[in-house]
């Protein structure tokens, strides 16, 4: 019976059942086998979720985040990004990188940045000679840049269930985050020297013009930055704070929202909170049930046995991380995933805010890997393009960006030099 359960639930998810049925399902048969009452299950979430203060942040900064992407955001900081960084070679290229980030830090979906921005920048790179290959591969990468930076979803679901500083994870994220748009920038100016791309002339009535335009919407980030760093407000404090700014700017300065909209623009944003907050409760039933039967003590033992080095382990977890980003939405694999590498790398001595840098820039990465990588799906319906063409456009843009991993792997203090200056003890 037991193993008739196994391989019934293991179909139902290659059938494409949703991820909480199965986690669920796996879950209650590790409860049934062991002995131990489904009620435990229920009595676990209510301790899980009673006891955390941060979870009410997750639907503040999701419903500003889909405030900011109903409005006309995008266009003021492509307007801001393309008026200051146009005359650079590979400008263009580079404020659709910047504008990608800034966007999907506040989404939290790559998704939306690709549907919203891919619009408007796709058309402006192939204007400007840019590839279109190059373009493609660039505006997939770019749907998932900014994951890293405040005041991303990811981030905070992370230090949730990794049971760490929120602040610290920010702090450790600005510089990775960092070197990845660089290093992407790079490239960037790399093509567009070799093609010869047209250059935007430098204007500065155009620059004040645009910065004048977006300055409402450039205030948010300081306005998160400030109030956490300096400790002027708690994170759930700044979450509503934030909800409430980008209400009142789009509503009643910018007029790009109607107030008749906002109750469907709440329901949408509603809609994704309640998905991730019932993957995050099956996925604690599942992991609640790892833990009290030991599983990742028994995956440490055999990992130990075959892997002496930090070294080697981190190549491991690397290869891991990587493929479960191909195969689990980034909220699935933080919730399913964190608990069990946790004690594992502790064992390795690797610093769990270093760990959750290494992990969400896995994850950055598996969205753009063929063969599943949830971006390439996403470009291949915004632009009408070749699911295989998407695969080769993505390929240098990957190699980059693993480069980038290596780095923000093998040299923690990329991750916790500013933590260890500036971070919160």
């Amino acid at each position: 019976m037991i193993v008739f359960l196994i391989v019934l639930t293991t179909a139902m998810a290659l059938f494409g059942a949703p991820v909480f049925i199965v986690l669920s399902a796996f879950g209650m048969i590790g409860f049934w086998v062991s002995d131990i009452p489904q009620a435990a299950i229920i009595v676990d979430l209510y301790n899980q979720f009673a006891n955390n203060p941060l979870l009410y942040t997750i639907p503040l900064f999701t419903c500003a985040g889909y405030i900011l992407a109903e409005s006309k955001t995008s266009f003021r900081i492509f307007r801001l990004t393309k008026s200051i960084l146009g005359l650079l070679p590979g400008g263009l290229a580079i404020v659709a990188l910047i504008a990608c980030a800034f966007f999907t830090a506040f989404t939290g979906a790559s998704g939306v940045t690709i549907i919203a921005l891919g619009g408007i920048l796709f058309p402006a790179l192939r204007e400007g000679k840019y590839p279109e290959t190059f373009c493609l591969g660039l505006l997939t990468t770019s749907g998932s840049l900014g994951l890293l930076f405040a005041p991303s979803l990811p981030v905070i679901m992370y230090g949730v269930i990794a049971e760490t500083s929120i602040i610290n994870l920010f702090i450790a994220g600005f510089i990775p985050g960092i070197l990845l748009i660089g290093l992407l920038s790079i490239y960037s100016i790399y093509t567009a020297h070799r093609v010869k791309v047209i250059k935007k002339p430098f204007q500065i009535p155009e620059i004040m013009a645009a910065l004048n335009d977006a300055k409402w919407e450039l205030a948010i980030p300081f306005m998160v930055i400030i109030g956490l760093f300096f400790g002027f407000a708690t994170l759930g404090e700044i979450a509503a704070i934030t909800v409430g700014y980008a209400l009142f700017i789009e509503i009643y300065i910018y007029k790009d929202v109607q107030l008749k909209q906002v109750p469907e623009i709440i329901r949408q944003s509603m809609s994704l909170v309640g998905g991730i907050l019932i993957i995050m409760g099956s996925a604690y039933g599942l992991t609640n049930y790892m833990i009290d039967a030991e599983i990742p003590l028994v995956i440490l033992d055999v990992m130990e046995e075959y892997i002496t080095s930090k070294f080697v382990f981190l190549i491991a977890l690397n290869i891991f991380l990587l493929i479960v980003g191909c195969i689990l939405d980034i909220y699935s694999a933080i919730l399913v995933v964190v608990p069990l590498i946790l004690p594992i790398a502790a064992s390795y001595q690797i610093n769990p805010i270093h760990l959750g840098i290494i992990f969400l820039t896995n994850l950055e990465i598996g969205y753009m890997t063929p063969p599943v990588g949830m971006n390439l799906f996403i470009s291949s319906f915004r632009f009408n393009r070749p699911i295989l063409t998407l695969y080769i456009a993505s390929i240098p843009f990957i190699l980059i960006l693993f480069i980038g991993l290596m780095l923000i792997t093998y040299i923690p203090q990329l991750s916790l030099g500013l933590v260890d200056y500036f971070g919160f003890k």
